[in-house]
């Protein structure tokens, strides 16, 4: 489970990210596409990692809806939902798993 008290300043971090990234120059051989990321490949990091990227989606997604406010219990139900979801579904997208918990 996500420790709530880092998630405030996570998702903070990752929406700022969320919101710098698209305006990035120059790509190169290292970048990614969220969108390309399977749940396996969340639930594979370990610890801090895993709570890192679970708060990134967060943050990425409320970035994308153009929202700056989340509630923490609600956010932590859709967390437990999210990591449920990617364990009996792995070669989901996160980001559409991500986005099933939210709705």
């Amino acid at each position: 489970m996500i420790d709530v008290r880092i998630v405030p300043l996570t998702v903070f971090a990752a929406v700022s990210l969320a919101l710098v990234l698209p305006n990035a120059a120059a790509q190169n051989a290292n970048d990614r596409k969220v969108e390309d990321y399977t749940c396996k490949d969340i639930m594979r990091e370990g610890g801090t990692s895993r709570d890192t990227a679970i708060a990134f989606l967060h943050g990425f997604l409320l970035g994308k809806a153009g929202q700056s406010t989340f509630n923490l219990e609600m956010l932590t139900k859709q967390t437990d939902a999210f990591i449920d979801q990617c364990l009996d579904n792995p070669s989901d997208k996160a980001m559409d798993a991500m986005i099933k918990t939210k709705s």
